[in-house]
């Protein structure tokens, strides 16, 4: 991407920030409750996305999401990052999910000049909900999937510190982790018997449970197939940017575009977490980082 270009790209991205802020939540609420219509009106002459970013939560997604949409051969989703069709979203229609993405005819005339448009979808509780795998299966066959992975323990100190930000956790980190298999006793269960069941805490207290990256990916892997899931080690993936994402493009069959700049997003400053439970937390995904070594092709970066 040029300078120029690359102007062009910060200043639309600081506009449409600029402009959510000043933007009553009521009036967006109505913008894309009428865009939503016209979406589904439209579903049949609409894309369908080849590929699909699962997650992991707090795993450097947001950033992923970012570098795919300024990619010229990608155009993004129409509303926002987070679709969720597939996890807590299944209710709506097929048409509501096809809105999301872009018309074909549009999409083809923006990326004329790097071939056949690509659009995505980009879901961080995919990865982890018992029944999205087998949805996407069913919907979309033939679609590629990319997950990002992390420390575990790095994650969950992450992700306790969004849903205490959120409002959604009240306990200390250390209680949470204590109560998150009483919390999420018979969830998954739950879920599985009633498909319309939404869990708040599988949702916003799975700490640990999300840092067992590998049996959610055996999930995506046996609902698919293992040629089309790629794993990405985010700690990796951010020391060298630039090369990790270069794989990925090749991987999707994408003309190589190296980014300009590359920023983690939604990173939360805060103490550090203590060593004794840091230690003991790192004990407990010893089996799930061992059986995700094949799937990365090397050694988890954080157990080097």
């Amino acid at each position: 991407m040029t300078t120029v270009k690359a102007g062009l790209t910060a200043r639309r991205t600081a506009v449409l920030r600029s402009t959510r802020d000043i933007v009553p939540d009521g009036a967006q609420h109505a913008v894309r409750s009428a865009t939503r219509a016209v979406g589904r009106a439209t579903a049949g002459v609409r894309l369908l996305p080849d590929l699909i970013v699962a997650g992991a939560q707090r795993c450097g997604t947001t950033t992923l999401y970012r570098l795919l949409v300024d990619h010229p051969a990608i155009v993004r989703p129409l509303f926002h990052k987070g679709i969720g069709y597939f996890d807590v979203g299944y209710h709506h229609p097929w048409s509501w999910y096809r809105g999301h993405f872009p018309v074909a005819p549009v999409a083809a005339a923006r990326t004329r000049r790097t071939g056949r448009p690509m659009t995505f979808d980009s879901s961080g509780y995919y990865m982890f909900h018992p029944l999205a795998a087998e949805r996407i299966a069913r919907h979309l066959p033939d679609v590629k999937v990319v997950t990002l992975v992390r420390d575990p323990v790095e994650r969950a100190f992450s992700a306790y510190k969004h849903e205490r930000a959120r409002g959604f956790e009240t306990e200390d980190f250390a209680t949470a982790l204590a109560l998150e298999d009483q919390r999420l006793a018979g969830e998954v269960e739950r879920m599985r018997a009633d498909p319309s069941y939404e869990s708040f805490h599988h949702r916003h207290h799975a700490y640990v449970g999300r840092g067992r990256y590998a049996e959610q990916i055996v999930r995506l892997q046996q609902a698919l197939s293992t040629e089309q899931v790629f794993v990405i080690d985010a700690n990796r993936f951010f020391a060298e940017p630039v090369e990790q994402f270069a794989r990925l493009q090749q991987w999707l069959g994408l003309p190589v575009h190296d980014p300009v700049k590359v920023e983690q997003a939604n990173a939360r400053p805060s103490a550090p977490m203590d060593d004794a439970l840091r230690t003991a937390l790192l004990r407990r995904f010893e089996d799930s980082d061992a059986e995700l070594t094949p799937m990365l092709g090397v050694t988890p970066s954080w157990r080097l």
